[in-house]
């Protein structure tokens, strides 16, 4: 046999064994009628987390050894981008995978005064997972409504265990509320029965209040615990899991058998805990054996509450925190594990929690609803590790009452911000106007915006072409009838 021949021989050889071995496994799955096992989901979402408060992402005084597991079996996004530097806005963009003013829940936080809501006709994570046969729940903080029409159970999840708005607002008018900023946190942490004495915030199961006020010493670990007891119960599958956590929004609160009574040490303490909550869930799924089944992402709703410095987070090497559209605002710390991501390694392409909806459905093999237009794109291959560029090149910045005020495309980020004035004022102030090339300079410390007029001039065109289609599209949020 001459060689050419042998070769195709051996080339058949192997093509052929390949086919049976492809049509074993094939009518291997069609003979047991069982369908491949759908993939569980977890998302734990922090409150005001900084981009620096994870050991994995370079914090030199606290230690998060359980989270850190995540991106040791997972994947860390450094590029991670939220919708809104404040929780509201954030929390809606997450669960629609929308910027927050195509859902109308772009005008800041809600209070207990608030009456509009996350509008329940929205397609969110549960929504979509619910309607594929998965068990829905969420426990924690919700913000997107505390009417019975607003809850979680109204947005596609079937149970609810939490607060409804942040843990430093009180029932039913936030009144008597006790002294704010760094010293008034440091009283209420040296004296822990002032959760129950100061505050008057609600928790409710379901749609009903059922502790007032809540114990905030011991809410991280009773949200996990009936995420734990939840996941137990639906360890058959599929389930979805939101754990929005209240801390370490403040007032900062943990259990006595762990708590640290400097006042100086409040935020590390709250971080610490947290993080061994998380490892007491990843316990779960290892025990449950159902570790290589579950997607497991951690991520936070916005960057650290600077104003309140030993009781508020680190933003590491990003300028500025919550409240601004400095990266230390919206670019925050995500690590996440789960079938096909790729063990140790890092993304920096860019995406955010607006893509999160739009690939858990590509996961699933699953199509959005056609007439709900939203604005996150399938990022599938990046948390796979089968891209390094990511679908996303362009990123809008809205204010924390919803304004328009940057954009981001490759490299380039341009902020416009106007000053605060008076509305009559016969001189008003011409609007700052910053250029920060992110690919050399993620502090935004050198402001290029005169030495690029020409890049300035046509990123303010894509971003306000960009609000104003939102704008126009936008949709209307649940609001109580009056």
């Amino acid at each position: 046999m001459r060689p050419r021949t042998l070769v195709l021989a051996c080339w058949i050889a192997v093509v052929s064994s390949l086919g049976v071995i492809a049509q074993a496994a094939n009518q291997s799955n069609q003979g047991s009628n069982e369908p491949a096992a759908k993939p569980n989901f977890v998302i734990i979402f922090a409150d005001d987390q900084g981009y620096g408060d994870l050991s994995c992402f370079g914090s030199q005084t606290i230690a998060t050894p359980n989270i850190d597991r995540l991106a040791t079996d997972g994947r860390k996004f450094t590029n991670f981008m939220v919708a809104s530097p404040v929780c509201t806005p954030s929390r809606a963009a997450l669960l629609t995978g929308c910027y927050p003013k195509r859902v109308g829940m772009h005008q800041h936080v809600l209070f207990p005064a608030s009456t509009k809501g996350l509008n329940p006709s929205e397609h969110t994570i549960a929504d979509h997972l619910k309607g594929q046969g998965y068990a829905t729940a969420c426990f924690g903080k919700w913000h997107l409504g505390h009417h019975p029409e607003v809850l979680p159970i109204s947005n596609g999840f079937d149970t609810y265990f939490g607060i409804p708005y942040s843990n430093d607002m009180n029932h039913p008018d936030n009144k008597g509320k006790p002294k704010g900023g760094p010293d008034g946190m440091d009283i209420l942490w040296q004296d822990p029965e002032s959760t129950l004495t100061k505050w008057n915030t609600p928790l409710y199961e379901d749609d009903k209040i059922v502790e007032l006020p809540v114990d905030q010493r011991t809410v991280t670990r009773r949200y996990t615990q009936k995420a734990i007891d939840f996941i137990t119960e639906h360890r058959d599958g599929p389930f979805f899991v939101y754990l929005p956590h209240s801390m370490p929004h403040i007032p900062l609160y943990v259990p006595d058998d762990v708590r640290d009574p400097d006042p100086l040490n409040a935020y590390i303490n709250v971080i610490e805990h947290i993080d061994s909550e998380v490892g007491r869930l990843l316990d779960t799924l290892d025990t449950l054996n159902l570790t290589e089944n579950t997607y497991v992402i951690y991520t936070t709703d916005n960057g650290p509450w600077l104003t309140f410095k030993h009781h508020g987070g680190s933003a590491g090497p990003l300028r500025d925190g919550k409240g601004t559209t400095f990266e230390g605002g919206q670019r925050v710390p995500c690590v996440m594990r789960g079938p096909g991501i790729p063990a140790g390694t890092v993304c920096d392409a860019l995406t955010g929690t607006i893509d999160v909806l739009p690939t858990i459905a590509s996961i699933t093999g699953t199509p959005l609803p056609a007439d709900k237009k939203i604005d996150g794109l399938d990022v599938s291959e990046l948390w796979m590790g089968t891209a390094d560029q990511s679908p996303r090149d362009e990123f809008v910045y809205f204010t924390s009452h919803g304004a328009v005020e940057g954009i981001r495309l490759g490299q380039w980020k341009l902020l416009v911000k106007k000053p605060r004035q008076n509305k009559n004022a016969k001189n008003p102030k011409p609007a700052q106007v910053m250029l920060f090339d992110l690919s050399k300079d993620i502090g935004e410390q050198n402001n290029l915006a005169d030495a690029k007029p020409d890049v300035v001039q046509r990123l303010r065109n894509l971003m306000m072409a960009a609000d104003e289609e939102i704008t126009r599209n936008a949709r209307e949020p649940w609001h109580k009838e009056k």
